[in-house]
């Protein structure tokens, strides 16, 4: 243990001979992008696990916002949380748009439905929610806000695979929702995402952004760019997809470890009760930031590394002309994820609690 590196994540990765194999059949057609079998397979099958109306993988978790916001035709402002990645901020600005920030819930992290009337104004065009951590949103006052406003609704559900809302899957909320596959994420293609939407004309659309616009060989539907998934990294998602479960219950009992461990010393996120959580991460809330900076310092000295996540809140970053947001920013300034990985043992757990409690 006090020689080990244990950083906040580790990749799952699957034996190598298993990725070689699958990637074979792709390197033996010499078919290496360009949406072959190893793609649709790979869409299939998450698809079918998951009772998905429609999905499309891609390149990475940032363009499908950036799709998003360009397909639904956004202008504008775009309400969006202060608490999340930054990608979730720099693709409205990069697609045009503004950002206008509503503070977050103090127990679920997620943006406060509560205060998104009050920040709506004759130009805004949608909200941007992120479900922070995999925990998802206040969904029903959400969309119950945007039918009355007529907005659209985008959900980053970048930490949300495998999680479902109310017996389905969290990716069938919303006009959009997208995804990560990145490295440190429960499933990975290596670098890779996904976009959802169920209404199938908007499903079209989005997937003509994502291929240039092409409509056939000569044919363009319209403006797009280039976000396809290659082979290469559909291979490592169907590598790793048979591992799922056990990935999920392996974390599922390191993060509950941690929580009984650390009971009533730190603060947990509340997830929502109507949920299939997928345990994508542990965050825990200190009392201080200097008391945070201690923690992390003792963890540091351990050969460990927890991470500030998010920090620091999105209102603040340079590029944006944010609005105070005490809540986020108060929390945002005190969070950290402890290490949360498949590798990690029972005993590694109590480890890091211990160093912990040392400084706590």
């Amino acid at each position: 243990m006090e020689n080990e590196r244990i950083n906040v994540t580790k990749t799952f990765l699957p034996e190598q001979s298993e990725y070689q194999k699958i990637l074979s059949r792709s390197w033996d057609k010499s078919w290496i992008t360009n949406r072959g079998e190893l793609v649709l397979e790979l869409e299939n099958k998450i698809k079918s696990q998951y009772n998905i109306t429609n999905i499309l993988a891609t390149t990475n978790g940032t363009l499908p916002l950036q799709i998003a916001i360009k397909c639904l035709g956004l202008k504008g402002d775009i309400i969006t949380t202060p608490f999340s990645y930054v990608a979730t901020t720099s693709s409205i600005i990069w697609e045009g748009c503004n950002p206008v920030f509503v503070d977050i819930n103090v127990d679920t992290f997620n943006i406060d439905p509560l205060k998104i009337e009050s920040a709506i104004t004759p130009n805004t065009s949608a909200i941007l929610a992120t479900h922070v951590f995999g925990n998802p949103c206040d969904i029903e006052a959400i969309e119950k806000i945007a039918e009355k406003h007529n907005l659209k609704v985008i959900y980053d559900a970048a930490h949300c695979f495998g999680v479902s809302y109310k017996g389905q899957s969290i990716f069938e909320y919303g006009d959009v929702s997208t995804c990560s596959f990145h490295a440190t994420k429960i499933f990975h293609t290596g670098e890779g995402g996904a976009l959802f939407a169920k209404d199938k004309a908007l499903f079209d659309k989005l997937y003509y952004h994502h291929n240039f616009g092409h409509k056939g060989a000569t044919d363009f539907h319209g403006l797009g760019v280039n976000a396809k998934i290659s082979e290469l990294q559909a291979a490592m998602g169907l590598a790793v997809f048979p591992y799922i479960d056990s990935i999920f219950e392996r974390r599922e009992a390191l993060y509950k470890l941690y929580k009984k461990e650390l009971k009533g010393k730190v603060k947990f996120q509340k997830i929502e009760s109507n949920c299939d959580y997928n345990y994508s991460y542990i965050p825990v809330v200190l009392k201080s930031e200097e008391q945070l900076l201690k923690v992390i310092k003792e963890l540091n000295n351990n050969n460990i590394f927890p991470r500030r996540y998010f920090n620091p809140s999105l209102n603040t970053i340079d590029y944006v002309n944010g609005d105070v947001m005490p809540i986020s920013e108060d929390i945002s300034n005190r969070i950290m994820c402890l290490p949360l990985y498949y590798d990690l043992k029972e005993s590694q757990v109590k480890s890091i609690v211990l160093k912990m409690l040392n400084v706590l």
